[in-house]
């Protein structure tokens, strides 16, 4: 993320922000300020901390408030926004902090574009944005309010076919994806890159008919469909060729016998290869660098392989989920990533944790959380910098799938960072080395959620969320039982419910998402009695 050209750019615009309205002197015509920070920084100032505010850079003069607004949306409600058209600036406040963390996390390495130019997006000073009195901000409702519907799913985005504003009852999960103009190869694994932006992908089939690449691709959620239908439609995936063509499939569900290069079940790992299946080779990697068609590779974040980006190919613009140019890591495109069951294809599963709190993480901690996303094998707290660890996982997909959805999220008061590690598996401390317990094997651990091929796990992996999902829950206990439980542990108890037809379960709602991470850390396993121990996880459903 750039911070340059930070300083006096967000000292001008930001006193709108926050009332008494006076005028300064030193604020340029048509600009309030309250006289707080009218003196002018050099050069950069420090990054600011998490805030729901987030300030937004070299936005285009002709840009619209929902082009904006679809920015925030594939991370969560947007819930205001302030457009400072004249200094290409706007602020957009989430709904929550997690989510803002989340989104500028993604926005580090993945420049987002709105109208073919780069956007600049970083934390406010601020902590909340108060408009009321300001003019020009009866556009920035009506287009809150449009943007509200559409996710609620009762009306269709301003300037979308209303066709596909909605997500009407019954709307498969699967897409039929044709690829036009195939200048260039496009895998399985490609594909599961730039779909996956819009929520877990299950399975995907790919085929040749009527001599056009086609692709069916199932996603554990109809909306995440609809989202990835309205963003990618169109779109293309290089540089003037490779053209996606998106409809929703008549099938509800997809039947995936072998995991190749040309089908993959992400949620079973036991499946066969299948015969006359060969290992796709990478030949095609020399024609991805060929001038025009890709831009040139930039360096991703710490510890990431270096990734493609495609600032003119899929730069996805003014539709809710978009999430500017799609990078798609260098393994994917020479077709390298991790398939689930097959072994000696590489790719990483050890993940470096930073930013811990070293007071209270344990390695059992790190286990059962990163335990949500996949197997975790091994955990090391670093002896001599407890503020960072690495975690084995099962395999690669698992190891992204934790990267993508915990990296951003607060832990113990402090926001974790995940990366890929250097380290292709964390080392077991030899006989008589001092450790102090900061390394454990979890390989053979019976809390293992994915072990079972075909598991219900797979299809019920959500991002960190302040409601919870409860199950294996023994009859004797109530309500209150498990209210005290929660409430014993820390956590403020927002709303409980038992699922109406079995008992076994319930959702409980609690006071923000990092409450729910370390009541999920504490409280999964805990033994209820009667033989029962209490599964914790997170659930996408509010009460």
């Amino acid at each position: 993320m750039e911070n340059h050209e930070r300083g006096s750019d967000e000292l001008l615009s930001s006193d709108i922000i926050n009332g008494p309205f006076t005028m300064n002197s030193s604020t340029p015509t048509g600009v309030y300020a309250n006289g707080n920070d009218h003196k002018k920084f050099k050069g950069d100032r420090p990054p600011c901390s998490p805030s729901r505010v987030l300030h937004l850079r070299k936005i285009p003069s002709d840009v619209t408030e929902a082009e904006v607004i679809s920015l925030g949306l594939p991370f969560g409600k947007v819930t205001n926004l302030l457009m400072l058209k004249g200094k290409s600036q706007a602020f957009l406040e989430m709904a929550s902090e997690e989510a803002a963390v989340t989104m500028v996390n993604y926005y580090t390495p993945v420049t987002p574009h709105l109208r073919s130019q780069p956007v600049f997006i970083q934390y406010s000073n601020h902590r909340e944005l108060k408009t009321d009195n300001l003019p020009n901000q009866a556009r920035v409702q009506a287009a809150l309010q449009a943007v509200s519907a559409v996710q609620s799913g009762s009306l269709a985005l301003p300037g979308a076919p209303t066709n596909e504003g909605t997500v009407l009852p019954g709307q498969s999960p699967v897409l039929r994806i044709i690829i036009e103009n195939l200048f260039y190869p496009v895998t399985l694994e490609v594909l599961h890159q730039i779909f996956s932006k819009f929520g877990t992908v299950l399975k995907i089939i790919t085929f040749t008919k009527n001599n056009q690449f086609q692709a069916l691709l199932q996603y554990a959620d109809p909306l995440n469909a609809h989202y990835a239908k309205m963003a990618l439609d169109g779109q293309n995936i290089y540089n003037a060729c490779c053209t996606l063509r998106i409809d929703f499939s008549k099938l509800t569900s997809l039947n995936v016998k072998y995991n190749n290069d040309k089908s993959r079940d992400f949620t079973r790992l036991d499946l066969p290869t299948g015969d006359g299946q060969p290992s796709l080779e990478p030949p095609m990697a020399a024609a991805f660098g060929a001038p025009g068609i890709i831009s040139s590779p930039y360096a991703g974040a710490a510890g990431f392989a270096p990734a493609i980006g495609f600032p003119q190919g899929l730069s996805v613009q003014t539709v809710p989920g978009a999430l500017g140019p799609l990078a798609v890591t260098s393994s994917a495109v020479t077709g390298r990533m991790a398939i689930p069951g097959a072994s000696g294809i590489p790719g990483n599963s050890v993940l470096l944790v930073t930013n811990l709190n070293p007071d209270l993480v344990t390695p059992h901690g790190l286990f059962i959380l990163f335990g949500v996303y996949g197997d975790v094998h091994r955990v090391k707290i670093m002896f001599n910098k407890k503020e960072n660890a690495l975690v084995q996982m099962a395999d690669a997909n698992q190891a992204q799938l934790a990267m993508n959805h915990l990296s951003g999220q607060r832990l113990y008061g402090k926001v974790l960072r995940a990366t890929l590690s250097k380290h292709q598996a964390v080392q077991l401390p030899r006989e008589g080395q001092e450790d102090q317990g900061l390394t454990k094997d979890f390989s053979n651990s019976p809390l293992h959620r994915f072990k079972k091929p075909g598991s219900k796990n797979f299809q019920n992996i959500f991002p960190p969320s302040a409601t919870l999902h409860l199950s294996n829950i023994p009859p004797s206990v109530t309500v209150d039982d498990l209210k005290n439980l929660f409430t014993e542990a820390g956590c403020s108890v927002k709303a409980f419910k038992f699922f109406q037809k079995d008992r076994k379960m319930a959702l409980i709602q609690l006071g923000s998402v990092e409450e729910a991470i370390q009541a999920l850390i504490e409280l999964h396993n805990h033994d209820l009695g009667e033989n029962h121990h209490l599964r914790v996880s997170f659930s996408k459903s509010t009460i």
